[in-house]
């Protein structure tokens, strides 16, 4: 019997039909859909929508430093780069070519004089990274006239600017969770020695699973706009959008989706005497009340009690829907092993205490090392699949501080076909067998014979490389968030030293 066998039968045999009952009568109305015609609300929890001629789901960072060099190449007016990090020596394609993002940005400029590069930094992110000097001397790339990096300091104190996303000629868009900078190349078999994998300085670094979307036509026009929009706030400057759309879709890259809907939802905290934008959260908190037959997250912090008490809700439910969350196991640094760790586990331990349909599965990847142990896969992915139903891929974690301090960016589409439902399930079944070691196909005759989610991952978590699930001691330990937490991870700003921090960021951005 496996853990997650034992798991279950322990559970079902402490039910009683008195708790069933009682479940059963506080879960009739929460059987009712909780957004009528549709998750996806455009004034609640979506910025805009529009229409996306296509859509890719690019898996992993070879595949999206991939789409991005062929992206990158085609552009004919504008290219816009926002992110939390930037370091333009990452080789975009390391396998085949030395060539550095900063040189391929530099030749692009050079052979085009219409195009206009600009790069928008978190202020901070390059520090946190050690090279904000280097960057501040990078004589050949940020002094070429076409060329404009600005660093963004227009953030509440402990805030961040997080949306990572790529816009070329308002006709690409590339948005999710991947920065372009080091520590994010990685291969869908995350092996532990892969001599491609090194920072632009040689050093080798762990396996990491991360995604980005990308989409054309009018959802493309979307994430220009918010490029532009974070810059007008960041430097004061109004850019107009790129008069020629009509970016070539790279030809290497397949569609998964055509005409879909796709919607942007952010996150920005509120200036003094402005509203903020808290769409994100309105969002994860709407799909997860919508859900019927499962949930499927990644994510690389699961340390949001708001989060929690929506998941807590379904678990309740006799016949609520399947819950399987992939999360990173470690933390770096001390304040995060200290919030964003030990509040993962009180996080755990109240939904595992919940859980008495035993509905509910928390794990972390691993593929096998040199030495017969494991390694563990960073997971930095953030995305959210519904039914396969509707899809959520952008830079937003279940953590506080991504519901309404940090700047986010993500995009989510709602099938309006079953092409596209065919599409986000394809995807969620190349997600898991990426995680198991299996072929899409294994997943997908696997869970039409069990109709179960969480039976199919069991069955097929038979291999080296695979899924763990944590081990928290359910019956002992906090299960509200570690006293600190508003300090640490905050939810909002705190607005006296807002207000100073509002005045730093202006000298500073000024004078950048």
């Amino acid at each position: 019997m496996t853990d997650f066998q034992a798991i279950g039968a322990s559970r079902k045999t402490a039910n009683t039909m008195e708790l069933i009952a009682s479940a059963a009568r506080r879960t009739v109305k929460a059987a009712i859909p909780a957004v009528p015609g549709g998750i996806i609300r455009t004034g609640r929890n979506a910025w805009r929508s529009g229409k996306a001629s296509k859509v890719a789901f690019l898996v992993d960072g070879a595949a999206y430093f991939s789409a991005l060099d062929q992206a990158l190449r085609q552009a004919r007016q504008t290219i816009w780069i926002v992110g939390w990090d930037f370091n333009p020596d990452i080789r975009l394609r390391p396998k085949q070519s030395s060539e550095t993002l900063g040189e391929l940005l530099l030749s692009l400029a050079d052979e085009n004089p219409a195009l206009q590069i600009r790069i928008l930094v978190w202020g901070m992110g390059p520090v946190y990274s050690g090279k904000s000097l280097r960057l501040f001397r990078e004589s050949g790339f940020s002094s070429h006239p076409q060329i404009t990096m600005r660093f963004d300091l227009r953030h509440p104190l402990r805030g961040c600017h997080h949306q990572k996303l790529v816009s070329i000629d308002d006709s690409l868009g590339l948005l999710g969770g991947i920065d372009l900078t080091a520590r994010r190349w990685d291969e869908p078999d995350h092996r532990v020695s892969n001599p491609v994998r090194r920072s632009p300085d040689g050093t080798p670094y762990e396996p990491v699973h991360d995604m980005q979307s990308m989409v054309s036509g009018q959802a493309a026009s979307l994430i220009g706009d918010v490029a532009r929009r974070r810059w007008k706030k960041a430097t004061g400057q109004k850019i107009e959008p790129s008069p020629v759309r009509d970016a070539a879709w790279p030809l290497a890259v397949a569609a998964e989706m055509t005409d879909a809907t796709a919607a942007i939802a952010l996150t920005e905290p509120g200036l003094i005497g402005k509203r903020g934008h808290y769409e994100a959260f309105r969002l994860t908190r709407d799909a997860i009340r919508a859900a019927r037959k499962h949930i499927y997250i990644e994510t690389q912090y699961l340390a949001s009690f708001g989060v929690a008490r929506e998941l807590a809700k379904r678990l309740k439910e006799i016949e609520g829907p399947e819950i399987a969350v992939l999360v990173t196991k470690s933390s770096h640094g001390l304040i995060e092993k200290l919030t964003m760790g030990n509040n993962r586990d009180r996080l755990i331990r109240r939904l595992k205490r919940i859980d008495r349909y035993d509905r509910l599965r928390v794990m972390y990847a691993v593929v096998p090392d040199e030495r017969g142990g494991e390694k563990e896969i960073v997971i930095h992915s953030k995305l959210m699949i519904v039914d396969d139903a509707f899809i959520r891929i952008g830079s937003s974690n279940l953590n506080n501080r991504s519901e309404g301090l940090d700047t986010e960016c993500d995009l989510a589409i709602e099938a309006e076909t079953e092409g596209h439902r065919q599409a986000i399930t394809a995807l969620r079944h190349r997600l898991i067998a990426e995680h198991l070691d299996a072929a899409p196909e294994d997943v997908r005759q696997m869970e039409s014979e069990k109709r179960s989610l969480l039976e199919t991952i069991e069955v097929l978590n038979c291999r080296e490389r695979g899924l763990r699930h944590f081990a928290v001691d359910i019956a002992h330990g906090g299960t509200t968030p570690l006293p600190g937490t508003a300090i640490v991870d905050p939810r909002r700003p705190y607005w006296p030293l807002h207000r100073l921090r509002l005045r730093v960021g202006r000298l500073v951005s000024v004078f950048f």
